[in-house]
């Protein structure tokens, strides 16, 4: 583009030039042939004033206006404070101070991107601090439970929420997965994550706790957004597990007597979908069996795929399941599962947030040993598979 511009300026340069030679050779022509008692110094007048006529239209069209796109450009690439050139001009001159223009309006849009970009990253990385602290960083000491969880998002922070709410002889065990991931969806998985504590210090049974967590978090959320969530109840004097669903995945029982796993559908509906949930959902039990498992998972699991578009599956994952459970306790399950699951998806893009939560019934009657273990840390997920 350059080089057709700086072609067709140099031949109007020349053109002009051409012209002004031409205009010289005409007076020297008429003077020479004029009679000797004409004046000769009105030919030179007449000369020089033709030449700075030319001389000016060629600075004001010409030589003035690149003069200024030169010295705009020159503040451009040094780095300093240059000015947008306005001009009605149609020709070459009009074409580079357009082209100009548009450079310095995409470099401007390209560095309030990156600025932008700069913002985000930083307040994405003080989101992602504020959920690490929200999310447990490790399993409580639960009697007659041995507790392991593990998450992962698919970007800085994501819409899997969990967590373990000890109030006086009842834990609340719950994991929630917010459509989607990203900001939007920690907002919800926050606000959740509050309304569920809340409620969990005013009311002792599951569905208090999830009706007035649903009324309060629907109109505060857009209409597209929801929670999925599956809260367990543990009664310490009791031994009892009850449950109750929101629309979440199945809950998962390995019972160790016969070596397979139970499905259990959670039932209900999402939190935020509609106002009022309370005749859409139940509180249900668990009977359970010492040496039990129960296993808790959001979609991220189940749907993702490997590098041939191949789903990992419940199917899958409740094989691979049941192959640890009968040899591991929950750490050893959670571990080896998130093995396998890397093994399969491969390099493939994790598309949505993982989270896993494996309970084993140990009964009261526990050595020091499963004690010590009911306080396992709650990990990222598949983090220890670069140590194998």
């Amino acid at each position: 583009m350059f080089n057709w511009l700086t072609k067709k300026l140099t031949r109007k340069i020349t053109l002009v030039l051409l012209i002004m030679l031409a205009a010289l050779s005409v007076g020297v022509y008429f003077y020479t042939e004029l009679p000797h008692e004409f004046p000769a110094e009105y030919v030179l007048f007449a000369l020089g004033g033709l030449i700075i006529i030319f001389l000016l239209i060629l600075h004001q069209y010409i030589s003035r206006p690149l003069s200024v796109l030169t010295k705009q450009m020159k503040y451009l690439l040094t780095g300093k404070l240059y000015k947008k050139i306005y001009t009605n001009r149609i020709d070459e001159i009009g074409i580079i101070a357009q082209f100009f223009n548009e450079v310095t309006e995409n470099l401007e849009s390209i560095s309030k991107r990156l600025k932008d970009a700069q913002r985000m990253a930083s307040e994405l990385e003080i989101a992602s601090s504020i959920q690490q602290t929200i999310l447990p960083h490790e399993s409580p000491n639960i009697p007659g439970l041995e507790v392991v969880a593990k998450t992962r998002p698919a970007v800085e922070i994501g819409g899997d929420n969990f967590d373990f709410i000890n109030r006086k002889n009842n834990t609340f065990i719950y994991l929630g997965d917010v459509t989607g991931h990203g900001a939007p969806s920690a907002l919800v998985m926050m606000m959740a994550n509050t309304l569920l504590n809340t409620y969990s210090e005013m009311y002792d049974n599951l569905y208090d706790i999830v009706v007035n967590t649903n009324r309060q978090l629907k109109p505060r959320i857009k209409s597209a957004m929801f929670m999925t969530m599956v809260i367990l109840k543990w009664d310490q004097n009791t031994e009892k597990l009850t449950y109750l669903g929101a629309g979440h995945e199945y809950i998962l029982v390995y019972r160790v007597a016969t070596g397979v796993i139970e499905s259990i559908k959670t039932g209900g509906i999402a939190l935020g979908m509609v106002p009022d949930n309370s005749k859409l959902v139940k509180e249900q039990p668990i009977d359970l069996e010492k040496g039990d498992m129960v296993i808790l998972y959001t979609d991220g699991i189940t749907e993702a795929k490997n590098d041939a578009g191949e789903m990992f599956g419940i199917d899958r994952f409740k094989e691979t399941l049941i192959k640890y459970a009968a040899v591991y306790g929950p750490e050893g399950v959670a571990h080896h599962t998130s093995l396998d699951f890397s093994q399969f998806v491969g390099e493939a893009e994790q598309l949505d947030d993982i989270s896993l939560i494996v309970m084993k019934y140990t009964g009261k009657e526990i050595d020091a040993g499963s004690a010590a273990n009911a306080q396992t840390k709650t990990t990222q997920w598949l983090e220890n598979i670069n140590e194998n």
